[in-house]
């Protein structure tokens, strides 16, 4: 369904990942299975997080939060192409479109500064440890937390109202499994001149190459501090203790650099498709279960609650 450039979209077709109608069962049932590994997983680590008092510590607290930003923004970018298959019904309204691209980037962004707030800790846990205690209390810890919540929210603003503002569009039909700024940008016939270069000073900046230096910064220093420690016990121990937090974020940089650092063509926008699908549908399911297996204090506080669950 094609517009002239005067004609305003109601409307969008949500694509989804593949258009070849035998795949969609097996589509369907594969993104199923990760979401609810990926709400599972998760959940355990808020209800671990929450009941055991073994877990309540900055490390755990922002563990928290990445898992409750995982389950929040799967489900904000898989239920399209999930009740799209039960119900045969691939259509969004433009408020709601503007809204999941919104709430989803608001939630990314989150993330990455959480994950930022995660590798200081790091960084004082193992550089500082004598004085971790004083630097990393709870106070500190939920002022971290704010600010990269109230932050992610004010930088998204600027998306929503630009996008708000688009009169028209050549397609109706995004080439994605949810509304995401990229496949927007290219259907737009409105001037789009301003948000690419919001996206390019606030996106790839701000939002995108601040966090990540400020996220691999401390670990420059960490690795010093390692080089110091002349006994092979002392250096697992302190690479033992950021290792799972270190997986993630090269994990998710590496996915979100092939995503949004390559140049847009037809190509290009399929293969971003199953980049996407990695960050938002594998990456969270993985979260959980990187920080159990390589997390000794996770798998203890498992141990007991099942201990506890089997007595009563």
């Amino acid at each position: 369904m094609d517009y002239d450039n005067q004609t305003m979209v109601t409307f969008f077709i949500i694509k989804g990942i593949s258009s070849l109608p035998k795949l969609q069962v097996l589509i369907f049932l594969l993104v199923l299975l990760i979401y609810l590994f990926t709400l599972g997983g998760n959940m355990t680590i808020l209800l671990l997080v929450a009941l055991d008092h073994h877990l309540h510590t900055p490390m755990y607290f922002f563990l928290a939060n990445l898992s409750f930003l995982d389950i929040s923004s799967s489900t904000v970018s898989l239920h399209g192409i999930m009740l799209a298959f039960l119900t045969g019904n691939n259509k969004v309204s433009f408020l709601c479109c503007i809204a999941q691209f919104s709430i989803f980037s608001f939630l990314a962004c989150t993330e990455l500064l959480i994950l930022t707030a995660m590798s200081y800790d790091r960084y004082i846990a193992i550089c500082k440890p004598l004085r971790y205690s004083v630097i990393i209390n709870s106070k500190v810890c939920a002022l971290l937390a704010m600010a990269c919540w109230a932050t992610s929210f004010v930088e998204v603003i600027p998306y929503v109202a630009l996008l708000s503002e688009f009169s028209c569009y050549k397609s109706n039909i995004i080439n994605h499994f949810f509304c995401d700024l990229v496949p927007l940008l290219n259907l737009s016939c409105s001037d789009t001149t301003t948000l690419k270069l919001l996206s390019l000073i606030e996106g790839l900046l701000l939002l995108s190459l601040t966090p990540f230096v400020l996220t691999f910064t401390p670990y420059v220093f960490i690795i010093a501090s390692k080089l110091k420690i002349r006994s092979n016990t002392g250096r697992l121990k302190a690479f033992y203790t950021c290792s799972s937090h270190l997986t993630v974020v090269v994990l998710l940089y590496s996915t979100l650099v092939c995503q949004y650092l390559r140049p847009t063509t037809a190509d290009s926008l399929e293969s971003n498709k199953l980049f996407s699908l990695f960050n938002t549908a594998a990456i969270p399911m993985l979260n959980p279960l990187i920080y159990s297996l390589k997390n000794r204090d996770v798998k203890l506080s498992f141990s007991r609650g099942l201990r506890t669950h089997s007595h009563c």
